[in-house]
């Protein structure tokens, strides 16, 4: 295994909820509201970064939504998480609920191994 390694990309899953203010507005305001008032902080404050949403409120009470982000680094995530923060996402349209920051198979890449719980069928 090499000394010096790049950096692990860092994974956050961000467990939110919808709060009454975004659920009061119309598809179309939500989606509004996201492209002006998010994404453009996002893209003024970080590069690095990028995203998957996911739908839960169909199986759980406890958070509405789950938003993987994908970042080049830790610089880079916390830059996101900065940018977020001075949006209306945080706290206003979504109760950030948690935060589960990890890396793919960070013990494999600790311990030169293969990852072993990667499965593909």
């Amino acid at each position: 295994m090499p000394t010096e390694e790049a950096e692990a990309p860092v994974t956050a899953f961000m467990l939110v909820k919808t709060t009454p203010e975004w659920l009061a507005m119309s598809v179309q305001e939500r989606a509004n509201a996201f492209t002006t008032q998010v994404v453009p902080a996002i893209e003024a404050k970080t590069t690095g970064v990028r995203s998957r949403f996911y739908d839960t409120e169909f199986y759980s009470a406890r958070v509405t939504d789950v938003w993987v982000w994908e970042a080049d680094d830790h610089h880079a995530y916390q830059l996101l998480i900065d940018a977020l923060r001075e949006t209306p996402f945080w706290d206003r349209y979504f109760e950030v609920v948690d935060l589960l920051v990890g890396t793919e198979n960070g013990y494999a890449r600790n311990y030169g191994l293969d990852p072993l719980a990667t499965i593909t069928t």
